[in-house]
């Protein structure tokens, strides 16, 4: 079964980092995406440009309300992806633990896939 599994947190400490400490980030990610490969897991998925960019389309009836920014208004964002192939919630939950942040996981309906 496929799972999305959403890179959560605050940007903050990434958007102030310096080039060695991106580095390091990046190291650990490196990590997560070996043990994804090993295990044969990893499907795709990718670091998304920070939530100021993003555009928020709500429906209210037959009104289209068009916004700048995050859906959600809170200090922690979605900000990367990953799509890994996993048994059950369980496999998923445990590849989930090797990522170098908070996640939020979501079973991809069977029918989507």
């Amino acid at each position: 079964m496929k799972y999305v599994l959403f890179v959560a947190g605050d940007e903050r400490p990434w958007a102030e980092a310096g080039p060695e400490e991106r580095k390091r980030i990046y190291e650990k990610w490196g990590e997560f995406d070996r043990l994804l490969r090993e295990r044969g897991a990893g499907l795709y998925g990718n670091e998304l440009a920070h939530s100021s960019t993003a555009t928020t389309i709500r429906k209210d009836g037959d009104r289209i309300l068009i916004t700048d920014g995050p859906y959600a208004e809170t200090v922690e964002q979605i900000s990367g992806y990953m799509v890994v192939e996993a048994a059950d919630l369980d496999e998923a939950i445990e590849l989930a633990t090797a990522m170098p942040s908070d996640v939020e996981i979501r079973p991809v309906p069977e029918e989507a896939s």
